[in-house]
């Protein structure tokens, strides 16, 4: 009996390590560190004229992170294979990233279907965004969200219905100015669409013309009429025409298990202000099957979800889920919807799927990124994030429906 019971002790912790794998994940460490001064402080806050230096008197601001001083990770930008997309460009002082992330997206799927290399212009969407939730406002008697930010689908929206214009149309800057800075736009049209709650002034007319009195008075007026090769478009005629985009082949997924596989429904999230339930949610192997089936094919994918994590490191420029989290192996379905429900998962960013690479059998995917932390490390404007970041962390995509034909087959029959 003894016998036995020494075998059982000396073979019984191999074979769990063996059948689960977690011994074999290195365990992560966890540190605070000092929130120090980067590219917003030093770049967007100082191109500001109102910008005042901070006082040093202030108490030091810590965050818990990852130790990865002693980790490296695949970001030699040479070894990605990548889609074609234009240079990261800061979002600066907005909340805008949605926009940020998707027009990256369009450019690049307009250059996929046609070769043509535009840039477009991201303030010409977040204007009319703006009008149209102002509108909103009123006819939901100020019962929406209203803030900077939106989903990547919203620029569908304001397309079918605007248009769109390259970017040296309309800028959406003022003459010199650098950085787009938003706050106190915004905080103007908070204002005055909280008055018009607090006094019933519900006339949409009027509340839209204001919120376009506002929005020019920061922006600019958007044109009427665009310039392209000695012909006037219309913006609407120049996303037809000239940009030859297609909007209802872009599809949106999502993976919950609140809601039925295969099916549409609502993205529950304060950023979806228009209750928006046309994403298709997809099992958690589905959804990233999409994510790599497309960057492994020529396409790019606009993806959303969580960045305000402890493995998401500005410096190292990696996203990764430490074992502190989970351990890689216990990343699935269930892990998913746990932090969903707890709201550890929310959706607080957007950026763009620009290519990918294979380390040791890993599908590294590159991330073009409007955010001003991207803009800290060596690499500016770009990320590079783990399979598992994406798996656990990241809530909805926008892709071709080329990219997820083999998943819309089984579910458009």
């Amino acid at each position: 009996m003894m016998k036995k019971t020494f075998i059982l002790a000396t073979i019984l912790p191999y074979l769990f390590s063996v059948s689960f794998g977690q011994d074999v994940q290195k365990k992560d460490i966890g540190e605070f560190r000092e929130v120090k001064p980067g590219f917003y402080q030093n770049e967007i806050l100082k191109s500001h004229e109102d910008f005042e230096s901070p006082n040093n008197e202030r108490s030091v601001r810590k965050y818990f992170a990852v130790d990865l001083k002693d980790l490296s990770f695949p970001t030699d930008l040479k070894k990605y294979s990548r889609v074609w997309h234009n240079k990261p460009l800061s979002q600066g002082n907005t909340g805008t990233c949605w926009c940020f992330s998707a027009i990256s997206f369009f450019e690049s799927e307009i250059f996929r279907a046609t070769e043509k290399k535009v840039k477009l212009s991201e303030m010409y969407i977040v204007y009319w965004e703006y009008v149209e939730r102002a509108k909103s406002f009123v006819r939901e008697r100020g019962n929406i969200y209203f803030a900077q930010g939106s989903e990547a689908n919203a620029v569908i929206r304001i397309m079918k219905q605007y248009g769109a214009i390259p970017l040296k149309s309309y800028p959406g800057t003022k003459p010199g100015q650098k950085f787009h800075f938003h706050s106190e736009m915004f905080k103007e049209m908070n204002a005055y669409l909280q008055s018009v709650k607090e006094t019933n002034a519900w006339n949409e007319n009027q509340v839209a013309e204001t919120i376009k009195s506002i929005l020019s008075s920061y922006m600019g007026a958007p044109p009427e009429f665009v310039i392209i090769e000695g012909k006037t478009f219309t913006p609407q005629q120049y996303l037809t025409d000239i940009l030859q985009l297609k909007l209802i082949d872009y599809f949106s997924f999502m993976s919950t298990l609140k809601i039925t596989y295969n099916q549409k429904g609502e993205l529950v999230e304060a950023d979806n202000w228009w209750h928006c339930d046309d994403y298709y949610n997809i099992s958690l192997d589905d959804f990233f099957f999409i994510t790599k089936n497309a960057i492994d094919n020529g396409y790019s994918v606009s993806i959303c979800g969580d960045v305000s994590e402890p493995g998401h490191d500005k410096y190292k420029e990696a996203s990764i889920i430490p074992t502190f989290d989970i351990p890689s192996f216990y990343i699935d379905e269930s892990s998913r919807e746990y932090r969903l429900e707890n709201r550890s998962t929310t959706d607080d960013h957007c950026i763009h799927v620009v290519g990918y690479y294979i380390d040791e059998d890993e599908h590294w995917f590159l991330i073009k990124d409007s955010g001003s932390g991207a803009f800290d490390g060596p690499h500016k404007g770009y990320r590079f994030f783990h399979p598992d970041y994406v798996k656990l962390k990241m809530m909805n995509i926008l892709v071709h429906k080329e990219a997820a034909r083999e998943v819309l087959d089984d579910i458009i029959k």
